[in-house]
């Protein structure tokens, strides 16, 4: 394997979550089970590690901006942290990743892309149609559970497979809170990810499934990824980049089932 690969391959899911928002683990995963020829635990186990790491510095930037809804964040783990720890523990009940847990994990995968995917092509749609009907949308305490409920899918999600925190978090978040800005779905979005990431790679490194050396290259790669891929979003079409990124993840998500 090329010395360089790995840290092309960061650099340019940073570029695509820099242009975009979204990607990381939906686009990290596959690349890393189907073109780096690593086993799926430990391509899961990494980038977990991996976004727990960038979404830190993320959440930074949005706090000092005001961008985090915390009242959300804290019911998104309330379920997001306990269903990553019962995950992490049925997966080592298992006593480590066999062929048939390993099957599960790829097409847990597979179906987290493609629940990106559907968030990506969707998300306008149900947003305007949340917007149009006002009678559609919680409120309360229904609104405070179902919050609850979508943390712990979420949470078991990514725990597996790595992916869900990114697209798929911020548009349930977006159909539970459709009053919210953009940037304050964002910056909720990757706050909450945060611990559930790190609690989720906590328990992947005691199943032994990250990869040190190659989660170092992967950040090489990614920082300034995510830097230029910012810097460029004003100069390309969001729904061109978009459209990419769906075509693209839906190629491997059919590539990983089959």
């Amino acid at each position: 394997m090329s010395l360089w690969l790995e840290p092309i391959s960061g650099f340019g899911v940073g570029l695509l979550v820099g242009l975009t928002g979204v990607g990381g683990g939906s686009l990290m995963t596959p690349l890393l089970t189907l073109l780096l020829g690593y086993a799926a635990p430990v391509a899961v186990g990494t980038d977990l590690a991996f976004a727990a790491v960038t979404k830190s510095f993320g959440t930074v930037a949005h706090r000092s901006h005001g961008h985090v809804k915390w009242h959300i964040v804290r019911r998104l783990t309330l379920g997001a942290l306990p269903a990553a720890l019962v995950t992490i523990l049925g997966l080592k009940r298992l006593g480590g990743i066999d062929d048939n847990a390993l099957h599960v994990i790829k097409l847990t995968i597979a179906a987290s892309v493609l629940l990106t995917v559907l968030s990506l092509l969707f998300r306008a749609k149900l947003l305007a149609a949340l917007r149009a009907h006002p009678n559609w949308q919680l409120t309360g305490r229904t609104q405070t559970i179902a919050t609850v409920l979508v943390g712990a899918v979420i949470g078991v999600l990514v725990t597996i497979s790595s992916i869900g925190a990114g697209a798929v978090g911020a548009t349930l978040i977006l159909m539970l809170y459709p009053q919210l800005e953009p940037a304050e779905v964002a910056g909720t979005d990757i706050a909450y990810a945060v611990p559930l990431t790190a609690i989720a790679a906590l328990g992947h490194i005691w199943l032994e499934t990250v990869h040190w050396a190659l989660l170092g290259s992967l950040l090489i790669g990614s920082l300034p990824g995510i830097w230029l891929g910012a810097k460029l979003t004003r100069h390309l079409p969001e729904r061109i980049v978009r459209g990419a990124l769906a075509a693209t993840l839906t190629l491997a998500a059919v590539k990983l089932v089959g």
